[in-house]
């Protein structure tokens, strides 16, 4: 029996079973759709059916809801407020970082002054104060200090915090400090020779940079020092931030904050040895604390200005309003969740006082199947009689649908083997082609291996005779010629048989996983010069990344180079030639398009047979496209061809990325 007449055989089968249960369900006793009478007790069933269940899925919904919004919603809230302190954190580094940047740039100004090398190596303050007081007020520099080559204080101008008035001292010492001592013994860093430091002073802790002083020799003169009141600083920095900031040491100890003094100090604020254990370097840590009877969240991380830490950092919000966001969320939702289950409930109750309802539904469905849509289901699960009638009208249905299922399926098998036969078809198609091809090659082979080695020997000897009798002095120039036109024609012939040899051996590739664009780089780089002379524009389309194959690196380029030259061959007019790679999943595709003269098409079935040209008399063998042709089947892949006649040709070669192995050659 074929496979159309068993889809038939089965497709009656069906029909006949379909007709069976119908008789089988008209069979039912009238009393099972009898309209027994109505007792209340039934009717009181059946509302408490309906109304349980929402009201216990309706308390569920809601509280769940309730929790998960809350969560949600105190989990947004608590993930702005970290993102609003990371941030403030960051424009307080960054200010710090943008105030010490000032520095340097009046350091520069002050460094570079006309005279002021001179005035620091004469240990001269009056001169370095008329020199330098006019950059300190224009800039509003809020200390300087002036240091010569031996760490001792030339001048330092410092403004009062309580007055603005400008203080001068002179005499001290300054070398024990690193920011100058690093700069008199002329060290640098990746950035350069300047330096940063935060010093406490008579007037609070400051913010300092260092910079050398230099002659016009290039000697170390001194050190310039510009600082900066680390309160004054921070003030600015918690108006950018809008969060309070503190400076610690490297220790942890209190360096300068705009929090005021708590209760209990500022112990509160500074950093366990343990807390300081796990600073990363440009990463903050987290940690809860209380001020003045309120919570606060910190962030603390190292202070780097220039590459060099000097200190930590650390930032403070108030986050007891994270408490109140999650506690006035949560009402509001029990709020609107308690509405909804009411509203729900209420529902629930009007719809059990009626049995309207599921008979309407059942008269819908009635009419869908009715008119052909078998995918409807009333799906109601009562155990009184409208409930049996439903589940009766439910099977009914889902017996047409599981036939109807069935019918479809077996056309779809019909229609997918009518595909699987169609390609197996094709496949065979293309396999009779490649054995033809093969049985060629194969043929040509086992001939030209017979003969190729009598013939190589006798012309051989043509050409040495050729070239032994030309070189004769008594021979006239006609005679000559007739040599040299004797040793040429031998040459050609013995040119023919050594691709006749190529052609015969067919070594098997060498597979290696290996980038195929190097390979098809190198094709186009030896085939330059072909281009060249013959007028031929090269456009190379080769991914930037390698692709990986495995094949025969020697083998595949000089199939490339076959077909370049072909292509530059078929353009004596110039024109252009476009190289391109291409990778899908399991392959890779080099094509190789011309603007050519063309193939006509009945020469396209003939291109890859044996010693078949269409190139001018001694312009070919026949033989290039034969020997390509098999190179590229040993390595388990394809070349395909298009042409259009006077508008161009394109070899397209197909190589598996992973090709089966082939045995090597005895």
């Amino acid at each position: 029996m074929s496979f159309i007449d068993e889809v038939v055989e089965r497709l009656r089968g069906s029909e006949a079973e379909i007709e069976l249960e119908a008789e089988e369900e008209t069979a039912l006793p009238a009393r099972k759709w009898g309209w027994p009478a109505v007792r209340w007790s039934n009717f009181v069933n059946l509302q408490a059916k309906l109304i349980v269940p929402y009201l216990v899925l309706t308390a569920v919904i809601a509280l769940a809801g309730i929790y998960i919004v809350t969560r949600l919603v105190t989990s947004t809230v608590r993930e702005r407020f970290v993102n609003q302190l990371y941030e403030a954190s960051r424009v307080a580094a960054d200010g710090i970082v943008q105030r010490e940047t000032v520095h340097l740039a009046n350091l520069r100004l002050m460094a570079f002054t006309n005279g002021i090398a001179e005035a620091i190596g004469g240990g001269n303050a009056a001169a370095v104060q008329d020199l330098l007081w006019p950059l300190v007020l224009n800039n509003k520099v809020e200390a300087l200090t002036v240091v010569g080559v031996n760490g001792q204080e030339i001048i330092t101008l410092a403004q009062d915090p309580t007055t603005d008035q400008y203080i001068s001292s002179q005499g001290a010492n300054f070398s024990q400090y690193s920011l100058v001592a690093n700069v008199l013994s002329e060290k640098t860093d990746e950035l350069g020779d300047k330096f940063v430091e935060l010093l406490q002073t008579t007037h609070g802790p400051y913010l300092f940079s260092s910079a050398p002083v230099r002659d016009s020799t290039g000697q170390l003169a001194g050190v310039i020092l510009i600082g900066t009141r680390l309160e004054t600083l921070l003030a600015e920095l918690k108006a950018q931030s809008l969060a309070d900031i503190a400076v610690l040491d490297a220790s942890g100890k209190m360096v300068a904050t705009t929090l005021a003094e708590p209760p209990g100090g500022y112990a509160a604020i500074e950093l366990t040895p343990e807390q300081i254990a796990k600073l990363i370097p440009e990463q903050s840590q987290l940690r809860e604390l209380s001020l003045f009877n309120r919570d606060f969240q910190a962030a603390y991380a190292p202070l780097i200005v220039r590459q060099q830490t000097v200190g930590i950092l650390e930032t403070f919000l108030p986050s007891n309003y994270v408490v109140s966001a999650e506690v006035t969320s949560r009402n509001w939702l029990s709020v609107i969740f308690a509405a909804g289950a009411v509203a729900v409930i209420v529902i629930g109750y009007l719809l059990a006082q009626t049995i309207v309802r599921p008979m309407r539904k059942l008269r819908a469905v009635s009419q869908a199947v009715a008119a052909g849509d078998l995918e409807q289901s009333i799906g109601l699960k009562q155990t009184d009689e409208i409930g049996e009638l439903a589940s009766a009208f439910d099977v009914m249905t889902l017996k047409l649908r599981e036939r109807t299922a069935e019918a479809a399926r077996l056309y779809a098998e019909t229609v997918q083997r009518n595909k699987e036969l169609a390609q197996a078809n094709a496949k065979l198609q293309a396999a009779q082609q490649q054995l033809v091809q093969s049985e060629k090659l194969a043929a040509i082979g086992q001939l030209t291996a017979g003969i190729v080695h009598d013939v190589k020997n006798p012309l051989a000897v043509v050409i040495g005779m050729a070239d032994e009798l030309r070189d004769d002095s008594k021979l006239d120039a006609q005679m000559r010629q007739h040599l040299s036109t004797i040793r040429d024609n031998a040459w050609r012939a013995n040119t023919i048989i050594t691709d006749l040899l190529k052609f015969a051996r067919q070594s098997t590739p060498e597979m290696k996983l290996q980038d195929i664009g190097a390979t098809v780089t190198t094709a186009l780089r030896l085939t330059d010069y072909l281009a060249r002379k013959g007028g031929v524009t090269l456009v190379k389309d080769i991914p930037p990344q390698p692709v990986l194959v495995n094949y025969d690196a020697t083998q595949i380029e000089q199939v490339l180079i076959n077909l370049i030259q072909n292509a530059i061959q078929a353009m004596p007019k110039g024109g252009h030639l476009r190289v391109n790679l291409s990778q899908a999943k399991d392959a890779v595709a080099i094509a190789v398009q011309d603007t050519g003269v063309g193939i006509p098409q009945k020469n396209l079935i003939r291109v890859f047979d044996p010693f078949f040209t269409t190139k001018p008399a001694g312009e070919g063998t026949g033989l290039g496209l034969s020997v390509s042709y098999g190179i590229v089947s040993r390595h388990g892949g394809r070349i395909d061809v298009a042409s259009d006649v006077g508008k161009g040709t394109t070899f397209t070669i197909l190589l598996p990325v992973n090709p089966p192995v082939v045995p090597k050659a005895a």
